[in-house]
């Protein structure tokens, strides 16, 4: 089961809220953004969705579900409140029979706390291993581990007791059952071992060993031991029954240290067959990182959902976002507030330009923000930063890519300067000093390329201007006798001037540098020639 859009209206955090275009291949999709930005109500909405088109009852509650207040009235008396409207899309046919669609929707709540749990003297209600008990709002305590020892001690006493099964034991069924809750355990607390269950009739738990002591009660273990275990053997449970489902998990990184949890996402994402999909609410900068990772692994696996920065009281769509440096800075800041900015990149690239201080100007950075802009989707683990002008950046006479060097251990740092006059000769000699130069002689030859030219043309519905733009341009090229002919930088002015009236540029920037940075550095993309000539440049 795949999870393809929703609609949600006047429901908690949400007016008019859209999510679209998730594709039929996502197998994970990560929910991110704030605290309060809507992750646990869109998680809230699935599950209402479910529970209505599932199981009888409802634990519909006009104080948690509804946006706006529960007592609205006009002046006749009759109730004016706006409808709950959830309606949800899946990439495959939904079951017309509703008992076919249990099992097809999982949701875990963020307080998960099962702290300690002993075999109830009663006989489960285990028909199936989803629990008997209605939804709860993902408010509610979310206590399921005493459930799932439920299910694995029934189908031990079934395994056991049916002839079918033969000579199996007691001990070849824990070995069989738990395996696959032993083994991905074992990934992230190498030093814990999962022993097996107790007499359910007795004291009924799960046992474990770690170091010197054997034996001992679930109750002690960690928190954060607790946490994962709870979420590894949920999945585990369920993957042979629920093996065509979605399962959601609200803040699955809770109790657990930023190097377990990317490791944990990689366990969830094992244990989820290949039909079925995971929906995660998560701030935790690990599992977005090893997210990313699955995506290079897995083109089209793993889809992001951002819920940041959104007015919910008004209409919202939210598409698939790219992971974008733009993307990472937020979710650093998210998750790190004033240590976002030491977070290290995996590649530094030093250019030319002045940084954001008195002499920079409105155009700082310019260079670095408008190779931000180019690079940012492919290479979103680099950063670029203003080193000066090119003597200084070649020489690193401001120390920048020495302090870099001492602090960002791990990290490429690269400095590039343009080509400006160089020879041959003197372009080798500096790039032999690892000081890379561009190809051609500033950035504003690559900007203001004809390629780049004809895709703003196309992007504003002006092709058929496209040639007079041309000529257009190579009439001030021509005009300007004392530049040299490849150098693009001191007709800069006229030709933008000239996109604007021959194309009837709307708002394409209060100056030549705006307009390379807003407006044309956006249009630089993979496949294009000038895209591959700067990256080759700059970046391999």
């Amino acid at each position: 089961m795949r999870f393809k859009s929703a609609r949600i209206k006047e429901f908690k955090r949400f007016t008019n809220l859209t999510v679209q275009c998730v594709p039929e291949t996502a197998r994970l999709i990560l929910l991110i953004g704030p605290n309060g930005c809507g992750k646990s109500s869109f998680l809230d909405a699935l599950s209402l969705w479910y529970e209505q088109n599932t199981t009888p009852g409802s634990s519909w509650d006009e104080e948690y579900h509804l946006k706006t207040s529960p007592h609205q009235f006009d002046l006749t008396g009759d109730d004016v409140r706006p409808l709950v409207d959830v309606q949800l899309d899946f990439h495959n046919l939904l079951p017309n029979d509703r008992m076919k669609r249990i099992g097809m929707v999982r949701v875990r709540s963020a307080y998960r706390n099962d702290t300690e749990f002993q075999m109830k003297a009663r006989p489960p209600q285990l028909n199936s291993p989803h629990p008997p008990e209605r939804l709860e709002p993902l408010i509610d305590n979310d206590a399921m581990v005493g459930f799932n020892y439920e299910i694995l001690a029934r189908l031990a006493f079934r395994d056991l007791f049916d002839e079918a099964q033969g000579s199996t034991t007691f001990a070849e069924y824990q070995e069989k059952s738990l395996k696959v809750v032993r083994e991905p355990l074992s990934r992230l607390f190498p030093d814990l071992t999962l022993d097996g269950f107790d007499d359910p009739l007795g004291y009924g738990t799960f046992r474990f060993t770690k170091g010197e002591s054997h034996g001992f009660s679930f109750k002690n273990l960690s928190s954060g031991e607790k946490a994962a275990f709870d979420l590894i053997l949920d999945l585990a449970v369920r993957r042979n029954y629920f093996n065509d489902a979605v399962f959601c998990i609200d803040d699955p990184e809770a109790h657990l240290n930023a190097r377990l949890q990317s490791e944990l996402l990689s366990v969830l994402y094992g244990l989820v067959s290949e039909s079925c999909q995971l929906i995660m609410a998560t701030h935790s900068i690990g599992m977005m990182r090893r997210a990313r990772d699955i995506e290079r692994e897995h083109p089209g696996a793993v889809v992001f959902l951002d819920f940041s920065e959104r007015d919910f009281d008004k209409l919202q769509i939210i598409e698939p976002t790219p992971p974008s440096r733009v993307f990472w800075q937020r979710a650093y800041d998210v998750a790190l507030d004033d240590l976002a900015a030491l977070v290290v990149p995996e590649r530094v690239v030093i250019c030319e330009g002045e940084p954001k201080n008195q002499h920079g100007g409105e155009n700082y950075s310019h260079d670095a923000r408008c190779y931000e802009r180019i690079f940012s989707d492919e290479f979103p683990e680099t950063q670029f930063i203003p080193g000066g002008n090119a003597s200084q950046v070649a020489n690193d006479e401001r120390g920048i890519a020495y302090a870099l060097g001492i602090l960002t251990q791990g990290a490429t740092v690269i400095k590039v300067i343009d080509r400006d006059a160089r020879s041959p000769d003197e372009a080798a000699e500096l790039m032999q000093r690892g000081i890379r130069v561009l190809s051609r002689r500033n950035l504003e030859s690559y900007l203001f390329d004809d390629e780049v030219l004809r895709a703003l043309a196309l992007s504003v519905d002006k092709a058929d201007n496209f040639d007079e733009l041309l000529a257009e341009k190579g009439r001030i090229i021509g005009h300007r006798t004392g530049d040299a002919p490849d150098d693009l930088k001191p007709a800069s002015g006229e030709i933008y001037n000239a996109c604007k009236s021959t194309l009837e540029l709307a708002n394409p920037g209060n100056n030549t540098r705006r307009f390379m940075r807003d407006t044309l550095a956006p249009l630089v993309k993979p496949g294009m020639a000038v895209y591959d000539e700067l990256r080759r440049d700059i970046l391999e």
